[in-house]
């Protein structure tokens, strides 16, 4: 299946972000104003239920949207994914894949492809190569499908994943590859990123302004009045729910495997338990200079190489220690910290010139030269292993869980359905009573709640949500196993009273009021500051705290004043002695004078100049693409060739509680 992925080679860090780069760019693009699911990609279309949308030919399903979704969530909050922001991250997949699909179309349109030895070399070279081929070795078909599907995808697919992925790098590397960066430009970021100040700065905080603000009951009523449409079914739905649950790793304790079992297992399984052929070997590798620009390779350096080679296998013959060697001297930096060793090695995983010497020599035996795509290879073979199917005796205590779990699952799926359907005829209790199953009536909960002998289950959420009171018990599954279900009682939405939420009307009335405060004494006191020409006094007055800053840069941070390179950057405008405007970090205002400023020297320039050229070059290719997606997105929609089911994404999208 992957044949074409197992050949030796240098292997870099392991990194296992590869396929994610294209959606950090894709989350680039949906950030520019006018995402491209706005308004003006509202078409009239005749996309079916099961199709969010549909760019060029391909559809884009509501299964992939979830997908990718969850997929989000997982990463993003392993502790457990927030209910509510679940329609947040399917607008934002559905983002990201129509993006996807777009500049895969434009791709095309502009011929641009990826081959399979591209792809291959990606795969052995690229970002996962080190997962893929640990020490020099494939990790083998069973573990390569394991690795896949941590991307919830099939090896087809993920090897498609990875086309894709190439090809959307080649095109934005063709709209950028012509970016460079001026002389000027260079000299500009370099005195903006370090030019240092040093200040004086008077602190207001919300706080402090807070400890001033004593409402009257009739001015929190009037307050939560004009909000009133802020907390209208602000209280979310609840729901009680009578369950019943078959554990499934409860009714694995009773389960026997028998003897039959594990024969029949293995009988259906051998191809499982067969060893191929296999060597174990080390090399030596000299690399092959690369083709110059005509795509020929010079000879002198061909020869070169070749010659350092067999130096090498005559210190081999002269009784030299392999591993040493070829730690010293192989070019495969990756298997040259191990003494050369590639481990063992089954046919079809190496290039065919390495292969075909690799198992026709005897163990214990090194070859001579063996020229292949990489260079020129000295081969050892330290062991060799025949072909064999393994005996039942020795995989049994392998196979044993497995006809467990899957004897368990059976298990459990026939008595939740006994349930279910005992259930549906004679009631909850007694279908739990007569499988010595536990009833659980719960009081109230909301989708977020715990349960008793589940914890947080959102499947099982999402299933009770979706049902309607007293509708005959259903059936769903779980992690754990499956369960049992009827809807008892339906909480709808519902607004607070005044009374109710008066604690967190005060606090918001408190909140705002000391944040409108905080600008008008922020302005005054700058304005005072700057008619006084005396940033100490005006603090004085105003009761504000008048701190001193280190030297810094816009890279930092400082107490009170927040990140530099927010509104506090006006600092590196002003000269010496002036004051500032107000500056506002959220939950403190501030004014701020310059005590000190120092611009970085010519000398320093000149050694930090290729990296500042590098930051340079970055940024305005980030511009370049964000402005060649945002026209991208203008001519596929003019053109139709992006549909977006607004009814299929709307109800994707929006909470099962609206207000919430």
């Amino acid at each position: 299946m992957i044949r074409f992925l197992q050949t030796p080679g240098p292997i870099k860090k392991v990194v296992l972000g590869g396929l994610l780069v294209v959606i950090c760019a894709a989350m680039v693009i949906v950030l520019v104003p006018g995402g491209i699911l706005g308004d003006a990609f509202g078409f009239q279309n005749d996309l079916g239920q099961n199709v969010v949308a549909k760019v060029g030919s391909q559809e884009i399903s509501v299964s992939e949207v979830q997908q990718q979704a969850r997929n989000m969530g997982r990463q993003q909050f392993p502790r457990g994914l927030p209910q509510a922001l679940m329609p947040f991250l399917v607008q934002r997949a559905a983002d990201n894949l129509i993006t996807e699909h777009a500049m895969l179309v434009e791709a095309q349109r502009v011929g641009l492809s990826v081959s399979n030895p591209e792809l291959q070399d990606e795969l052995q070279h690229g970002p996962m190569g080190p997962s893929l081929f640990p020490n020099g070795t494939f990790i083998g078909e069973q573990a390569y499908e394991d690795f896949v599907s941590q991307f919830s995808m099939s090896v087809p697919q993920f090897e498609q994943a990875v086309k894709d992925d190439l090809l959307r790098r080649k095109l934005m590397d063709m709209v950028t590859g012509s970016v460079v960066a001026s002389p000027s430009e260079l000299e500009q970021q370099f005195t903006k990123d370090n030019t240092k100040v040093k200040f004086e700065y008077a602190v207001l905080t919300v706080d402090q302004l807070k400890k001033q603000i004593h409402p009257t009951e009739a001015e929190l009523k009037a307050f939560y009045d004009r909000n009133k449409q802020t907390y209208v079914n602000s209280i979310p739905e609840k729901r009680k729910v009578s369950y019943i649950l078959v554990d499934t790793s409860k009714l694995a304790s009773q389960v026997q495997v028998t003897p039959d079992d594990l024969q029949r297992y293995y009988n259906e399984h051998q191809d499982e338990y067969r060893v191929p052929e296999q060597v174990e070997v080390r090399h030596i590798l000299i690399k092959t200079p690369p083709p110059g620009p005509d795509g020929k390779v010079d000879p002198k350096a061909m020869d070169a190489a070749k010659q350092k080679a067999e130096d090498i296998l005559k210190q081999l013959h002269a009784g030299a220690d392999f591993a040493k060697l070829a730690e010293k001297d192989s070019q495969d930096t990756a298997s040259a910290k191990n003494g050369g060793s590639l481990g063992w090695i089954q046919r079809g995983q190496t290039v065919p010139e390495f292969e075909k010497v690799a198992f026709s020599l005897p163990k214990g035996s090194t070859s001579g030269i063996v020229q292949s795509s990489y260079g020129f290879h000295i081969i050892r073979v330290d062991n060799k292993q025949e072909a064999h199917l393994k005996p039942l005796s020795e995989v049994a205590a392998q196979i044993t869980p497995l006809i467990a779990q899957d004897k368990a699952a059976q298990a459990a799926q026939n008595q939740a359905e006994k349930v279910e359907s005992q259930a549906r005829s004679q009631g909850m209790a007694k279908a739990a009573a007569e499988n010595n199953l536990q009833l659980t009536n719960t009081d109230f909960v909301g989708r977020s709640d715990a349960l008793p002998g589940m914890g947080q289950a959102p499947e099982f959420m999402d299933a009770v949500f979706s049902a309607s009171q007293n509708q005959p018990p259903d059936l769903t599954n779980l992690r754990q196993g499956y369960v049992v279900y009827r809807v008892t009682g339906v909480q709808p939405p519902q607004t607070p009273t005044f009374e109710q939420i008066r604690a967190r009307v005060e606090s918001e009335f408190v909140n705002q009021q000391a944040t409108s405060m905080l600008a008008q004494k922020t302005q005054e006191l700058s304005d005072r500051a700057r008619a006084m020409h005396d940033l100490k006094k005006a603090a004085k007055e105003a009761g504000a705290t008048l701190k001193t800053s280190e030297l810094v840069t816009r890279k930092d941070q400082v107490p009170d004043v927040g990140a530099m390179s927010g509104s506090a950057s006006v600092a590196f405008t002003m000269k010496p002695g002036e004051i500032s405007g107000p500056i506002d970090n959220g939950t403190d205002g501030a004014v701020l004078s310059v005590l000190d400023r120092q611009e970085p020297s010519a000398a320093d320039f000149q050694k930090q100049k290729d990296q500042i050229r590098e930051q340079v070059v970055q940024q305005k290719r980030d511009q370049m693409l964000e402005l060649f997606i945002a026209n991208l997105r203008e001519q596929l929609q003019k053109s139709g060739k992006i549909q977006i089911n607004q009814q299929v994404l709307k109800q994707l999208t929006t909470p099962h509680n609206e207000a919430s």
